[in-house]
């Protein structure tokens, strides 16, 4: 990798810094988008720390019915606690990872990110930061599934993920229930109410915001 590289990821991935420049022939830049055929599932044994440079990667949960909920993003100056949880304790990869957009990722033999985790301080601080902001995430989100009905989860992803001026979301009702880790029928039933109440409108694969302040009032009802 050279010093013009090296820099680059440095000024993404500050906690680096401290590594020595000879040390970093250890390390890969590689680019991977969605088409490429690489996932890696639950139950694998990582080979390489990865280290989000750009990109995107979800990081979700794969029942034994086959259903799917999202836990978190991975996204540029981050990476996947889960996948440091697994390689600092020697055991499987407790989730899967899926690409959704061309991304640059910095993979480090487990070997060598061991040492750098043993003698960087900034690094182990980096990781340790990263894994309370992610527990406290997963923590909020086992919390909405156990104790906040459907109608306020759905409500609060469509609020948190359009505004005023990005009125329409382009997702798909089965993508919706992998979000929220729900059948797609119950989000296609619940959606149809939600069209009733004037709040949004259906078309096929989008969704538009008609009244986002009922969606706050769907929100605040279940936070007061």
């Amino acid at each position: 990798m050279n010093p013009s590289e090296i820099d680059r990821i440095i000024a993404i991935l500050p906690f680096l810094s401290t590594i020595p420049h000879r040390d970093w022939q250890h390390a890969e830049l590689v680019s991977i988008d969605p088409s490429t055929p690489h996932r890696i599932q639950e139950g694998h044994m990582l080979q390489h720390a990865m280290f989000m440079v750009k990109g995107s990667v979800r990081i979700h949960k794969i029942s034994e019915q086959g259903r799917e909920i999202t836990l978190y993003r991975v996204q540029g100056g981050q990476s996947c606690v889960l996948m440091m949880a697994s390689i600092l304790g020697e055991s499987e990869y407790e989730a899967s990872a899926s690409i959704e957009v061309e991304s640059e990722i910095l993979l480090i033999a487990v070997g060598v990110f061991r040492e750098w985790m043993d003698h960087n301080k900034p690094l182990r601080q980096f990781i340790y930061q990263q894994f309370v902001q992610r527990i406290t995430a997963v923590t909020n989100l086992l919390e909405d599934i156990a104790f906040k009905p459907m109608n306020y989860r759905l409500a609060h992803f469509l609020y948190t993920n359009t505004n005023d001026d990005l009125t329409a979301l382009k997702i798909t009702h089965e993508q919706l229930a992998v979000e929220l880790g729900t059948a797609r029928e119950v989000i296609s039933r619940m959606l149809k109410d939600f069209q009733n109440q004037g709040i949004l409108s259906l078309s096929r694969g989008n969704i538009r915001i008609i009244d986002r302040f009922a969606l706050e009032e769907i929100i605040q009802q279940y936070r007061s």
